[in-house]
């Protein structure tokens, strides 16, 4: 590993910057998050939950605990069983820690009938899912074996499969501007030649055949990847490398005619008879978890705006200036910006400004600004801008963040 990649190791990183750590006490895959990696992580997961709202998703909350049952039912039991934590006997039954949400939603879907005017149906969670990963490979926020997962199911008609997943495709993309990442490559990851994978020939065929025309409409290149798919189905991969060439999947769209048929699913069509829905599984960020290790890695800590856990460091040049400074601070947190007050009692006011150096914006008041009620504003990359009025400051910059783009200012 080059000097490079190892300066951006989301695990060295993530440890200087504050953000998580480990506990052997806690045990090895289950990192915990401090005060300004939770502050990243909310950002990220209300961005997502925002984004699904405004594309038609409704939220639900399921346990993250379930009957043996339920998976050998959904099939995750015959063709994931390794993956899994071991069965628990609670009360006369055994119920598993969940590796996905999916037989949950299905579940869910299921609690009620349904009519094709439903459709599509559009369920998302943002949950707890558990891997029994080996030790070896478990590595700070990448391979985990506890996570938090960007979930979501579509129930809808065959014919509106193909729809459904372009839409998933856009949701992925506008995400991606907005954390300022760009993918490695585009997978369409189909079955291999073991016995891992649901039986059902033609069902491949047509899930197969339905994402290759959305990838080929969509103008994406993309590589097939044998051996990659999901045990009922195949799936577009979003490929990410780290600084040593590591690949990792952190979004995905799924086509599943399998699990809808294991749960019985149906709706009731214009012809008033029963039909079976598809299910499209579709994830924005993929695991919380991956996600963050991906956004240290790529920006070296210095997040987009709108992500960062401190947005403004507010900097007055001496203690006169204090009370204005707090005022400030305070006027910005009423806007919903993170911002924080770093007084002369850490030190002279170069020596701040160089410990704020992955803070987006900084915000100096010295006597004069104090004076006249403005503030002296400095950016990340070096720019600056004479003193303007604290209030203007204050709302230009909370719309950059509202905005949740990857750029610094706006003219």
């Amino acid at each position: 590993m080059s000097a490079n990649e190892n300066e951006n190791d989301h695990r060295r990183l993530g440890r200087e910057l504050g953000l998580f750590d480990t506990d052997p006490l806690m045990g090895a895959g289950l990192p915990y998050w401090l005060p300004d990696g939770a502050a990243v992580r909310h950002a990220l997961e209300e961005y997502v939950r925002e984004a699904e709202r405004r594309a038609g998703y409704r939220h639900v909350y399921s346990p993250v605990l379930g009957k043996r049952e339920l998976y050998e039912r959904s099939g995750h039991w015959a063709h994931y069983s390794d993956d899994m934590f071991p069965a628990m006997d609670l009360g006369g039954e055994q119920v598993v820690l969940r590796p996905s949400m999916c037989p949950h939603h299905a579940l869910i879907y299921r609690s009620r009938a349904r009519s094709y005017r439903e459709l599509p149906l559009r369920m998302a969670e943002l949950g707890g899912q558990f891997r029994s990963e080996l030790s070896g490979v478990l590595g700070g926020l990448t391979r985990v074996r506890a996570m938090q997962l960007n979930d979501a199911h579509v129930f809808c008609s065959p014919d509106q499969v193909a729809d459904e997943a372009r839409g998933a495709l856009e949701l992925i993309r506008r995400a991606y501007a907005a954390l300022g990442i760009a993918p490695a490559r585009y997978r369409l990851s189909l079955p291999g030649p073991d016995g891992k994978y649901v039986a059902a020939p033609e069902l491949w065929r047509r899930s197969t055949a339905l994402l290759r025309r959305v990838l080929d409409e969509a103008g994406l290149a993309y590589e097939e990847g044998e051996g990659e798919a999901a045990f009922y189905g195949p799936k577009i991969d979003v490929q990410f490398a780290d600084g040593a060439g590591r690949e990792s999947t952190l979004s995905t769209v799924q086509v599943d005619f399998h699990q809808p048929e294991r749960f019985g699913l149906s709706y009731i069509g214009a012809d008033g008879a029963r039909h079976r829905p598809v299910m499209v599984h579709r994830s924005v960020v993929g695991s919380v978890e991956r996600a963050v290790a991906l956004l240290v890695e790529e920006h070296g800590g210095a997040f987009p705006p709108w992500l960062a856990p401190v947005q403004l460091a507010v900097l007055p040049v001496a203690e006169a200036e204090r009370a204005n400074a707090e005022e400030f601070a305070r006027h910005c947190v009423g806007l919903g910006l993170r911002a924080e007050t770093a007084g002369p009692e850490r030190g002279s006011l170069g020596a701040r400004v160089r410990e704020a150096r992955l803070v987006p914006y900084q915000a100096v008041i010295g006597p004069r600004e104090a004076a006249d009620g403005r503030v002296a504003l400095r950016l990340r990359d070096g720019r600056r801008f004479g003193p303007l009025p604290a209030a203007e400051a204050a709302d230009r910059i909370a719309g950059v963040v509202a905005g949740h783009g990857a750029e610094l200012w706006k003219p």
